[in-house]
Order: structure tokens, then C-alpha cells, then sequence
């Protein structure tokens, strides 16, 4: 039992003399750190002749982290509307399942070729509703 605890003891002061702090003040032969140098800013003209334009604060998101996209179509998240914009046709829009159209009143379908149904603006995601001046 003596040898086990011998063991135990030498592992443990080993092991904390590995973990020493060195006191304040000391030199550890490491190379200082270099200050950072700040990133170039963008410019509308580095040099005559070039333009850069400036990037944007936020980017744009194509999706919706709340609602999937549609099915098979080019579309892009409108956050202001809170829908999904049809790329390819105007004035039609998806969320959840359902696409909206508007053409002089609203009406809505299962896909986006219809059959299309008329629908009144309960019916419509609030965003649209304001949009279409309704």
C-alpha cells in the first residue's frame, strides 16, 4: 500500500511543477507581438481610373430562416414582405405552401400556375396586404 501511495505523491508533484506560474517581471524568451496594423477601408478611388465600391453593411439573405422556400422556382426572401418573390413571374409571391397573386384583387393557388382562387386580404401575409396598398 506504501508503494501505491509513493506513486500518487511523485505523480501529483510532477505533475503541479509542470504547472508553475512565474512571477512578474520575468523574461520568457518569447518574441514580442506586433501592434496590428488596421485593415484598408474601402475607397470609391484607390487610383485613377479604378473604382471599388464599398461593400455592403449586411447582406441580402436569399432565404428565410423561419419559412422554406418554394418548390423548383427561382425566388428571393423579401423580409420586407415576409414572403418569397417569384423571380420569373410578376406579382406572385409564396410562403407556407401557398402562392399569392395580385392582379387587381388577390387570389391564391397550390402551385404557380394555378387553378388560382380568389381570396380577400385575410387571406394574404400582412406585408403584402401593405404593399398592394390594402
Amino acid at each position: 500500500m506504501h508503494t501505491l501511495a509513493r506513486i500518487t505523491v511523485l505523480t501529483l508533484a510532477l505533475g503541479l511543477s509542470a504547472c508553475a506560474v512565474q512571477p512578474p517581471g520575468r523574461s520568457t524568451n518569447l518574441p514580442p507581438i506586433p501592434p496590428s496594423q488596421p485593415s484598408p477601408t474601402p475607397s470609391t478611388s484607390p487610383t485613377p481610373g479604378k473604382s471599388i465600391p464599398a461593400k455592403p453593411a449586411k447582406p441580402v439573405p436569399r432565404t428565410s430562416a423561419s419559412f422554406a422556400p418554394p418548390p423548383g422556382g427561382n425566388s428571393h426572401w423579401d423580409q420586407k414582405l415576409g414572403v418569397y418573390v417569384l423571380d420569373d413571374q410578376s406579382n406572385t409571391f409564396y410562403r407556407q405552401r401557398t402562392y399569392f397573386r395580385w392582379n387587381n384583387g388577390w387570389s391564391r393557388s397550390v402551385s404557380p400556375n394555378g387553378p388560382w382562387e380568389d381570396t380577400d386580404i385575410q387571406g394574404v401575409p400582412q406585408g403584402l396586404g401593405k404593399r398592394f396598398g390594402q
